[in-house]
């Protein structure tokens, strides 16, 4: 890779940040050479500020890193694409991506996935999750094993509606149960991307 950092007066690049699993746009920011080092030495996307004037690694203060895993030039050598995996969310408001129509994060497994990691520290009063998980493994593993009987047996019957909230239950569970083996549902697809490729 031979980026040009003079084209720009700046001496900077833009890079476009890509959820490297969505495809989505995640975010616009701008490197020069050291903050694209630090990027790949570190596997954390960090920028250079045009307002603060200095470095800084996106979560730093956050948490909220993007977790580089591919990083791409365009055909001038002028332009990054950044392909990341992002732990929580992207933009300062809260929202997956800054480029987000409204407040709100758009729903997927992954987002409902962070929900379970958050109410699993919640009041059990208030969080069916955290019940689950205080009640422990047994129980849970239990848990998913009743949702699958239940879809198995919607299966067999003619009743759309509770055939798919059979399915929305057993994911749900299945979601909690890889959680509570602290496992993730990224390993899960990296696994299932393995076995595509044999």
């Amino acid at each position: 890779m031979n980026l040009d950092f003079n084209k720009y007066a700046d001496g900077l690049v833009p890079a476009i940040i890509q959820d490297s699993k969505t495809l989505k746009v995640l975010m616009l920011g701008f490197m020069n050479a050291q903050a694209l080092k630090i990027t790949q030495e570190s596997g954390k996307a960090t920028f250079y500020s045009r307002s603060q004037k200095k470095i800084w690694t996106k979560g730093e203060t956050s948490g909220h890193f993007l977790m580089v895993q591919d990083i791409l030039s365009d055909c001038d050598n002028d332009t990054l694409l950044i392909k990341a995996q992002p732990i929580g969310p992207t933009c300062h408001k809260g929202t997956e991506t800054c480029f987000a129509e409204t407040g709100d994060t758009p729903f997927s497994l992954d987002y409902l996935e962070k929900v379970i990691i958050e109410r699993r520290m919640q009041s059990p009063e208030v969080s069916y999750t955290r019940r689950l998980f205080d009640k422990g493994i047994n129980k849970i593993a239990q848990k998913v094993g009743e949702e699958a009987v239940e879809l198995v047996i919607e299966s067999k019957d003619n009743n759309p509606d509770l055939f798919i909230n059979e399915a929305a239950d057993l994911m749900f569970h299945y979601l909690v149960l890889l959680q509570a083996k602290g496992f993730s549902l990224s390993q899960v697809v990296q696994v299932l991307e393995e076995r595509h490729k044999k």
